[in-house]
This record gives structure tokens, sequence and C-alpha cells, in this order.
């Protein structure tokens, strides 16, 4: 019996839950076929019919505008079928209800679930529970993972630098509550990144940290040296006055991305961002909106590589 509940017996992949655990291969697969569709998003007929007569249901228990939206596009490109959900994130949308919402849909004949909960594991018991042709795409979970964020930020690095096999990559901010880090680090390591930095203040950085084996700064001046690619995490404003942090503009002094301290990087490091942006917290508007910035990139291959997960998980 696989072990991996996001690959059928075949070792092909049934859902995307999380980009741990995902051998290398696969990974590469998603991103090459991504490629093929970032042409499509550049015609003046941007659809291509392989989902057609599938469809996709978009539960979201919990809000997000960029990734439903994105998914939705996607999901569209690909001519498929596409019904919204919104269900307020509350404590009747787990456990039981939440099965018996996907029951209901199901038999609505849904093909493919696309998830996100408050609940970290949501999408895994979900994806337990559907019949083996349904396909459940983890649209991030609790603090657990978010995959598909952190495949566009791998398609991204690739675009720009070619190659994972001699990169830098330090990933700065609230490391603690992030599904997004999580998720980078696991496909950083799997693709050959021979050094990822974690750099946050100790109050933002989950205990033994390193035991993902990543390397623990708290000083941006020497976490920033020789960095081909920045990876900034968004800080959300509720936990700024928390025990977490004194202050936001403390924040930004320490660990905000100023040109002063991008210029501690390689001349020329990307950074990415996967929004939505806290400018003057997390990130200077001038870096944002500068040169090495590829935060706008990464939104448009995001459609891209949602396309390549659909049409790898129906077979097309």
């Amino acid at each position: 019996m696989n072990k991996n509940p996001q690959l059928n017996k075949h070792g092909e992949l049934q859902h995307l839950l999380t980009t741990e655990g995902l051998p290398s291969p696969i990974l590469l697969n998603i991103l090459d076929t991504a490629e093929s569709f970032v042409g499509v998003t550049e015609r003046d007929i941007k659809k291509v019919p392989l989902l057609r007569g599938k469809s996709i249901f978009n539960l979201f228990f919990e809000p997000s505008t960029r990734t439903q939206t994105t998914f939705e596009i996607a999901a569209k490109r690909l001519s498929a079928d596409v019904v919204n959900l919104n269900i307020a994130a509350s404590s009747q949308s787990k456990g039981e209800t939440l099965l018996d919402t996907v029951d209901n849909l199901s038999a609505m004949h849904a093909d493919m679930f696309i998830v996100r909960h408050s609940q970290s594991g949501a999408a895994h018991l979900i994806a337990r529970h559907v019949r083996p042709e349904i396909h459940v795409i983890n649209a991030g979970d609790g603090r657990h993972a978010h995959p598909t964020q952190a495949l566009l930020d791998m398609f991204t690095i690739r675009h720009y630098k070619r190659d994972f096999n001699n990169l830098r990559v330090a990933i700065v901010g609230d490391i603690l509550h992030s599904r997004v880090a999580r998720s980078q680090i696991h496909a950083l390591t799997t693709l050959g990144v021979p050094e990822i930095r974690v750099i946050a203040p100790k109050t933002l950085l989950p205990n033994k940290v390193e035991r993902l084996g990543v390397h623990v700064y708290h000083d941006m001046e020497q976490g920033l040296k020789d960095i081909d690619v920045l990876l900034m995490l968004r800080l959300q404003n509720e936990r700024m006055l928390g025990a977490s942090l004194p202050s936001s503009e403390e924040y930004f002094k320490y660990y905000g991305l100023t040109q002063e301290k991008l210029s501690l990087a390689k001349q020329d490091a990307i950074v990415l961002h996967p929004g939505p942006m806290n400018r003057g917290i997390e990130i200077d508007s001038a870096v944002a909106d500068g040169k090495q910035s590829v935060i706008l990139p990464q939104v448009t291959f995001g459609i891209a590589v949602r396309m390549a997960v659909m049409s790898i998980l129906t077979g097309n």
C-alpha cells in the first residue's frame, strides 16, 4: 500500500496536499507542465479544452481573494465548470459537517475540490474521505501547508535563476505562523537548493526549526550576505500588538526589507512575496516596486502552475 496519501498505487499524483514527501520528479513535472501553460495566458483566446466537462468546486472555509481568483481563472482557462463556495469559517465547518458538505457536493458529480480551511489537516481529511476518482488540492490549511504557493514560488525562482543547485535562499519574517514557509522549505530542499536560511526574531520562529535543514539568523545583515533569492513573508497586522512583536515600526527597522538591506544580498538577487503585502512593515515600497522585485510575475505564473496541477491530477 502506498504510504503517501497524495500518490495513487502507480506513484502518480492523486491529490496535492503538501510539498512535504513529494519526490523531485513530481515537483519538476508540475514546473515543466506549467511552462507550457504560460504561453496560453499570453494568447488572445486564453483557453484550452483539457478539463471540458469537469466540475471543480472552490471550497473556501477561510477568506482569500488572490488564491481563490487564480484557481478560478486557472480552471476556466482549462475549460472546466467552476463553482465557488465561500463558507464562513465557524465551528460548524469542521469534522463531520465538513464531510457532510463534501458528500453533498460529491453527489453533484464534483471532479475536484480546491480546499482552504483554517484547521490544519482539513484537506487531508477530505482526501481520505472522497471516492478515488475525485481529486483534492490544498489551497492552505491552518499553519500547515500551502503547496501551490510554494510551487509558483519555485517556478518563479527557476524562471529567473534557471537552476536550483547553486542557490542561497533566505526566507524572511513570520516563519512561526506561515504555512507558505513550511511548504517552501520542503520544496526547496527536494529540488536541491544547497543553502536555505530563515531570518526572523526568535519569537517568530518555530521550536527546533533547524531540524528542517535550515540555517537560522536573527540579524538581517548577516542573513542576507550572498543571498540569491529572498522570500519575504506576510506579517499579519493583528499579530503586531501581541506578545510576539513590540511594534510594527520596530519590526520594520530590524526585519523590513529596504533597498539598503537588499544591497547586502547579491547584486542580481530577486525578491518574492506571497501577498498581500504590508508595505512599510515587512517590505518597503521602493523594493516591492523595484527592479529586483518579481512579485507581479509570481501572480501571473501562479495561474500557469495551478493549471498544471489540475491537468496532471486529471490525467491530461
